[in-house]
């Protein structure tokens, strides 16, 4: 086999490039067996062609990067690897949570954790969709995704795949991956047909923190749980795993292919632009020269925060060089392993900087005046925060806004929406505007994939949920960068006339408060309590169950905490059947809901990496337009305060407060 390396070198000045070629090959030693594993051995020939041209500026650049193309489509190593088979047992608490397994840094560290984790998917995956596919491994870049790639990737060749797509330096945001799987197609033809994204989301990282990995499938969205339980199932009975442990290390800091020679054939590794394809399809969604507009007025200010994750990777490209906003207006946005030792969750309490500089911070002055619009984002960049100037969008009000807007702003959906869909937990603001737009909708248990059949089904066009995840069906993950466009979108189509110099601006708090004045307001609080003793929760979840058999006793203990409090109508477990495979999912959160329409929800989380996370969703609808600008927290006071005694919160938690409020 030959490998050709081409490599250019552009003199600072002077009138030559340098082209060196270097020819490689393999040799079997004529001793051993014609079907026995061989070693690369190497051979070099190199010349040197220099090439004169004028001593102009704009000739040498354009050569330059006429030379990088080919030099980036020439690179690959044809090395040979052999496969070997290693023993080992399952290990406890592999069970993957609503997006994947999440666990600490050190956890994964363990003999054969990850190994065992990664075999055990490809165990589950039909043949088709290991032997001879297609496969991306990336993710958020956090703590020891490096080293968790490399071992991907030797696990990979040894299971049969044919190519792994890699994003430069390992960085891909989970929405890019899903772009990828779904519109990328290689050089030759090929289509990845699932994907391996290393990022625990919206948890910290670094040494001491979490690191995650989950299994996305050929329609780019998470693996149902069909899948999720086989996973689970064979990390139970797991007792080997191939690898190449003599596959060399690859550079996945430098664009372009290595490819290698084992048992089954051909293995490639590409490393490419990881901002490339997922601009190319947000070009194609949204009016970028409306939204460029937008952000050239000299009123018009804006602030996006990618608080040190892979949004980073895509923050500049998009914000600055495609929509011109000045590079001051980026915060935050070299992506790094450890989040600059913060924790890369877009809420009022994680992305301090971002809410100062918004106005919104109690206790910190940013100085100056705030831009109208910020945004933040989370450590993979798939959730969102959508903020105005001293004002915050909850993500619910947020989904039910785009799905308002969205066929007038968004050139995608000019031809309508064909339906929506949000989670339990997110309030019933998206519920007002489907019954009032005539559009399907679709209520489903906390986790993206259960949009995913939705969408494949063609039954739902835009989603969300109260935990700041927004998306439509261009992808099957949640994207934050799509939310924070499809606001500017929205901004720009609402200012048409404020640009061209005839009218006041519309701000994010006036789009907001119109929106509750045609379709009324959600009052909508949720306490987060993290790390809770995981025996206690359960505790608390089980008198939960307990009080819905006895409907009368609960309205008598309401009415000793608040008289003003409307009785409850009915409280389940909730429950869901999907309408497309009829596949059901059961405890998916116990719900306490109200005569008046106001809803308490209770729900463990499955997204943290030890104890237990209990979260408290708190609602209450207000149609009467003299009412609906009051403060959340003050309307909610009465709920809030029967949520945590009908729950006994403090009693089983030994927390006074919660840990995270939105």
């Amino acid at each position: 086999m030959f490998l050709l390396v081409t490599s250019c070198f552009l003199p600072d000045s002077g009138s030559s490039v340098k082209v060196s070629l270097f020819i490689f090959g393999t040799k079997r030693d004529p001793t051993k067996k014609k079907n026995e594993k061989r070693r690369a051995t190497r051979v070099t020939f190199s010349f040197s062609l220099f090439i004169s041209f004028p001593q102009t500026h704009c000739v040498k650049r354009l050569l330059f990067y006429h030379l990088q193309a080919y030099s980036i489509f020439f690179r690959f190593e044809m090395v040979s690897f052999k496969v070997s088979l290693v023993s080992t047992s399952p290990i406890d608490g592999q069970k993957p949570g609503t997006s994947g397994l999440r666990k600490k840094v050190k956890v994964f560290k363990q003999p054969n954790y990850l190994e065992n984790f990664v075999q055990a998917t490809f165990n589950a995956l039909t043949t088709e969709k290991v032997k001879g596919a297609t496969l991306v491994v990336s993710g958020d870049g956090r703590y020891y995704s490096e080293q968790a790639i490399q071992i991907i990737v030797k696990m990979a060749a040894a299971n049969g795949v044919r190519r792994v797509w890699v994003g430069q330096n390992s960085l891909l945001s989970t929405p890019a991956v899903s772009a990828i799987i779904r519109e990328r197609v290689g050089a030759d033809g090929s289509k990845a047909t699932g994907a391996f994204i290393l990022t625990a989301s919206h948890n910290p990282g670094g040494p001491t923190e979490d690191f995650g990995i989950k299994y996305n499938m050929e329609n780019g969205g998470p693996a149902p749980e069909s899948i999720t339980d086989k996973i689970y199932e064979n990390t139970k009975t797991i007792k080997e795993y191939p690898i190449a442990e003599d596959l060399p290390r690859v550079d996945i800091s430098t664009i372009g292919i290595t490819s290698f020679e084992g048992p089954e054939g051909k293995f490639d590794v590409e490393v490419f632009d990881s901002a490339d394809d997922y601009v190319k399809l947000m070009k194609s969604i949204f009016d970028f020269e409306s939204i460029k507009k937008l952000l050239s007025y000299p009123k018009f200010t804006f602030c996006y925060d990618a608080l040190h994750g892979v949004a980073g990777a895509y923050a500049h490209r998009i914000f600055v060089e495609e929509l011109g906003a000045p590079e001051s207006s980026l915060l935050n946005c070299v992506p790094k392993e450890d989040f600059g030792g913060g924790h890369p969750d877009p809420n009022l309490t994680y992305a301090k900087e971002l809410v100062a500089r918004m106005g919104l911070s109690k206790t910190d002055d940013a100085g100056g005046e705030p831009p109208e619009f910020g945004a933040a984002a989370d450590g993979d960049a798939d959730r969102n925060m959508i903020l105005g100037k001293r004002f915050f969008v909850t993500p619910s009000d947020s989904v039910a806004i785009i799905a308002a807007n969205a066929v007038g702003a968004i050139p995608y959906f000019s031809s309508g929406l064909k339906g929506v869909a949000r989670s339990m937990p997110t309030s019933a603001a998206l519920d007002v505007v489907a019954k009032n737009l005539g559009l399907k909708f679709f209520e489903v248990p906390t986790g993206w994939k259960f949009f995913g059949n939705l969408m494949d089904a063609g039954m739902c066009s835009v989603c969300g949920e109260e935990s700041f995840g927004t998306g439509s069906d261009h992808i099957r993950e949640k994207d934050g960068i799509w939310a924070v466009l499809a606001w500017l979108s929205i901004l720009a189509h609402k200012n048409k006339e404020t640009l061209d110099g005839n009218a006041k601006l519309v701000t994010v708090e006036d789009i907001v408060r119109q929106h509750w004045a045609t379709y009324g307001r959600h009052y909508y609080t949720r306490y987060d309590y993290e790390n809770v003793d995981a025996t206690a929760a359960k505790e608390l979840m089980g008198l939960l169950v307990k009080l819905q058999s006895s409907l009368p006793e609960v309205n008598k203990i309401i009415k000793g905490i608040h008289p003003e409090v409307a009785n409850v109508a009915s409280a389940d477990e909730f429950e869901y059947k999907d309408p497309v495979d009829g596949s059901v999912s059961k405890h998916q959160g116990i719900r306490y809901l109200f005569e008046d329409g106001s809803r308490l929800v209770f729900r463990l989380s499955g997204t943290g990496s030890e104890g237990a996370t209990i979260r408290l969703y708190i609602e209450q609808y207000e149609k009467d337009a003299s009412k609906i600008g009051r403060d959340s927290q003050d309307a909610l006071g009465p709920l809030v305060d029967v949520a945590l005694k009908l729950s006994k919160m403090q009693e089983f938690t030994g927390r006074s407060s919660p840990t995270v409020i939105t």
